[in-house]
């Protein structure tokens, strides 16, 4: 009779402790971030050392060859407040940034537009990235007389023949990433040029950057894109 009262008395701490202890506790799950779709994957976090806006427009290798003030694409004065950043492709294979420095210079790319001339801000290659207007001037790249040209500094990439696409991506990324510090841009508001529908134009979305678009729309691979700048934003201090 004692045996059996002392083991009564023992079998509910031993209940107790069996539940409190768990046999496989590597076989939990993370708990699931629902602030996201699922069918979407978290972005990896940012590694790597801080840096500032300086240091990194350093690895751009920014230069500076404007368009004179008053003549061709900036014959007008446009001011702007920039709220976007438009990235295109130059779907030129002979033409390198310098190229097309020059070509904007000289008045050498017209269009149907508000002032008769093609102008951007930013032509991008694997090595350089070249300035063609300031960012605080309206150009002519994205919509005609759209918000896409009223609000957004545009960049292009070059596909010129050897010249590497990665490294390119890479330098462009990273411009994009300054750009919004210095501006206050949101990454949201990182757009393809196929974001800006043209008037009287078919298809009115361009696929551009036609080499991350998917099936000519955004898709796995401009959001590969947008997760490097943001990569790049989330490092500057």
């Amino acid at each position: 009779m004692r045996r059996w009262n002392l083991f009564a008395a023992l079998l509910p701490l031993a209940i107790v402790i069996a539940c409190q202890s768990d046999p496989r506790p590597y076989a939990r799950k993370p708990p699931r971030d629902y602030s996201r779709p699922p069918s979407q994957p978290n972005p990896p976090p940012s590694s790597g050392p801080r840096t500032s806006s300086h240091n990194l427009l350093r690895q751009v290798n920014l230069i500076q060859d404007m368009v004179p003030k008053g003549r061709h694409g900036r014959r007008k004065h446009r001011s702007m407040r920039p709220r976007y950043i438009t990235i295109h492709s130059t779907q030129n294979y002979t033409g390198d940034a310098f190229a097309h420095a020059k070509a904007l210079k000289r008045g050498a790319l017209r269009g149907r537009n508000r002032i008769g001339y093609l102008i951007w801000h930013f032509t991008v290659q694997e090595n350089v990235a070249i300035q063609h207007m300031p960012t605080n001037e309206q150009g002519e790249h994205a919509d005609f007389d759209g918000p896409g040209n009223r609000y957004s500094i545009g960049i292009e990439m070059c596909e010129h023949r050897g010249n590497s696409r990665q490294a390119t991506l890479d330098r462009t990324a990273k411009l994009a990433a300054y750009l919004m510090k210095r501006h206050g841009i949101p990454i949201r508001n990182v757009v393809p040029h196929y974001h800006w529908p043209r008037k009287g134009r078919s298809p009115a979305n361009k696929n551009c950057p036609h080499y991350l678009m998917t099936n000519g729309r955004p898709g796995a691979k401009w959001r590969a894109f947008l997760n490097r700048v943001n990569h790049y934003h989330r490092l500057i201090s």
